[in-house]
Order: C-alpha cells, then structure tokens, then sequence
C-alpha cells in the first residue's frame, strides 16, 4: 500500500516530541528548568489537521513542562508524557477512540518509537531520524524534526483526504 492510501485512512495522529516537535535540543535555565523550541509552521499544521476530523495527539517518554503548555497552546486533544512503554499507551488510546492501528499514524525519529512505528498505518520517520527508525518507516519526511517536519505529515495527510485547500482556506493561507 502507497503513502497517499495510508494517509488516507488516518483518523489519529500522534507524534513524539523530542526530535520531531522539536529539534531534539533541551536547554537548562539557571533554575534548572527545561525549555525547548517548536516550530510555528508545525503547530499551524496540527491545528489546521486537527479542524479537518483527525484527531491529534502527543506521545512521548519525557515528561516536560513546555511540552504540557505547548499542547495547551494549540488545542492537542491526547496528551501522553513520560510514556515508558509507548506501544501500551498507544493501544489504549486507539482502543478508547474505537480505531483500528491502521486508522493511526506515528511519526519518530528514535528507538524507543519503533514499536509503535511497525504497529500503526502510517509509520513516518523524520529527515534526522536513526537509521533503525527509517528501516521500519513507511515515510520519511525531507524536514527535519523541529523544522516543519510535522507540518510537512499534517499536509500529507490533508492532501490524500481532499482537506487541504479547505483547512488553508480557513486561515486565508496557501498549500
């Protein structure tokens, strides 16, 4: 089966922060606090994905106080942070939603995705990725984490759906 065919049938989006929301950077304050940078076109891109039916989600081993006000920020309806076995959340969430895994999409960039990569419809790889993660991809993206790679996935999918011009239109933007 195709990307386009994948993309599709995607009614769930999730993705890993660290590396794909961002760059895979994590700064330190003299207080210790931790702070990260997420790229503006990659929220545009959740929220116009989000407007279009498909649900979007994070799904991450890190917990992290940005990446809680992040997800507040742009309306992200499933929050998972400090997800030790990212499989057995993402099987709940998809079983709470009434989806079957081909109905989901991941998109990764180190091991501890692979398991939910090889179990979803559409396993995507960021440019930056590990070479394991890209093996078991079904997509790679040609951004890299934390440089509109998200963006990049949310038009895919929009694309293949026929939402696109819609969502773009909404806010007055081009595809």
């Amino acid at each position: 089966m195709d990307t386009s065919a994948r993309a599709r049938a995607i009614r769930l989006a999730l993705f890993d922060v660290d590396g794909v929301l961002t760059d895979g950077r994590i700064y330190y304050g003299p207080d210790g606090e931790a702070m990260k940078a997420f790229h503006i076109l990659d929220g545009h891109g959740l929220k116009m994905l989000a407007r279009t039916g498909v649900a979007t989600g994070l799904l991450s081993g890190r917990s992290s106080g940005a990446t809680a006000v992040r997800a507040r920020e742009l309306g992200i309806a499933h929050v998972i942070l400090g997800a030790d076995d990212k499989l057995a959340h993402f099987e709940r969430l998809r079983g709470e939603l009434g989806l079957e895994a081909s109905q989901c999409a991941f998109v990764g960039d180190d091991l501890p995705d692979i398991p939910v990569l090889a179990r979803c419809g559409l396993a995507v790889a960021v440019a930056n990725a590990v070479p394991e993660v890209k093996a078991v991809a079904h997509h790679v993206t040609a951004a890299r984490g934390g440089e509109g790679a998200v963006r990049e996935i949310c038009e895919l999918v929009m694309r293949a759906q026929g939402t696109l011009e819609t969502a773009a239109g909404r806010h007055g933007a081009r595809s």
